[in-house]
């Protein structure tokens, strides 16, 4: 594939693709994001995936999820040269996470992602009410 370099309005366009993807109940979109050889983790190994057949496994795969999976981006940032980016997020399935991930991308995909989550009832609003922006 070469070397192919997002720019920061891509970066932004590949994570609402994942996000889209996931309320669809979409996995082979959102798994299409990621490389062949990608490496998903939840340091140091409470969730960890290999490769993007075990990622659509975990995304849903044929059978889908028994719930719809919540996602929600609230800030996203990239850094273009090192093809490193960052997202603070919301999730909600079986619980709520409010989190952050962090992603390396090679070749426009997600080669290795690392989020590190907290689990609360609280909305986003209220989990960030002492500085929220």
């Amino acid at each position: 594939m070469g070397n192919i370099n997002l720019t920061t309005s891509q970066f932004e366009r590949l994570m609402q693709t994942i996000a889209e993807s996931w309320r669809e109940g979409n996995a082979r979109r959102a798994a299409d994001c990621f490389s062949e050889s990608a490496i998903y983790v939840e340091p140091p190994e409470k969730q960890l995936y290999h490769g993007r057949a075990e990622l659509y496994e975990f995304f849903g795969g044929d059978a889908g999820t028994d719930l719809p999976m919540q996602m929600t981006w609230h800030h996203l940032a990239f850094n273009e040269e090192q093809q490193v980016g960052f997202g603070e997020y919301t999730f909600q399935m079986h619980g709520r996470y409010h989190g952050i991930v962090v992603v390396k991308l090679e070749s426009g995909l997600i080669k290795y992602w690392r989020e590190y989550q907290y689990r609360s009832e609280l909305s986003w609003e209220e989990f960030t009410s002492h500085n929220p922006f």
